[in-house]
């Protein structure tokens, strides 16, 4: 489903991909930013609750997330057909991880992946995403919100079909994935 604007202004329905801006048909080569939220740190007791993918064309770019049960290896193999570089914030030790433990797919056999967290510790950078956006200037609309509060967004969406958390809980995700983006660009990586 494509819909423009932001992700607290959605109505659609759950169990949706959620898509902005134009899907390329091209074969055009692009990069890609990509975070997920889970329910725990270990894929061990833990489960995938949103895959944010940011596709990045250039001039055009489009922006997917799958919830839940929509998140398959299938969806993300397919959208990531046409990645070169995979750009993360921990991923290396996190992000593709989980998302083999969990899907079974190596991103790594289908693209680069460059982690930027490596990047900023060169730069004596250190911390989570959210300080290093804090050190560098980058804003974020949604604040207050961590991995932690993460996990109560998406228990009370599960729990007591509360579509305002799913909301929010996406609206975090996608600041996530794009300010990985902007953090590339201030690092000029």
């Amino acid at each position: 489903m494509t819909r423009k604007g932001s992700p607290s202004e959605s109505r659609e329905p759950r169990g949706r991909s959620r898509s902005v801006g134009k899907l390329q048909s091209s074969k055009k080569k692009c990069c890609a930013y990509l975070d997920i939220e889970t329910t725990s740190l270990s894929p061990s007791d833990g489960d995938l609750t949103v895959i944010g993918l940011l596709l990045d064309y250039g001039t055009n770019q489009d922006f997917i997330q799958w919830v839940g049960d929509e998140i398959s290896s299938i969806k993300l193999l397919d959208s990531c057909g046409k990645v070169q570089t995979l750009y993360t914030y921990n991923g290396s030790r996190f992000d593709l991880p989980y998302i083999q433990a969990k899907l079974g797919v190596d991103l790594t056999r289908h693209c680069l992946h460059h982690d930027l967290m490596y990047d900023c510790w060169q730069r004596n950078l250190y911390g989570g995403l959210k300080e290093v956006e804090r050190q560098l200037g980058i804003e974020r609309k949604l604040t207050g919100i961590d991995g932690f509060m993460a996990v109560r967004l998406w228990l009370n969406y599960k729990l007591y079909d509360d579509e305002k958390a799913l909301l929010t809980l996406l609206g975090y995700n996608r600041e996530d994935v794009l300010n990985l983006k902007v953090l590339r660009q201030k690092l000029k990586v």
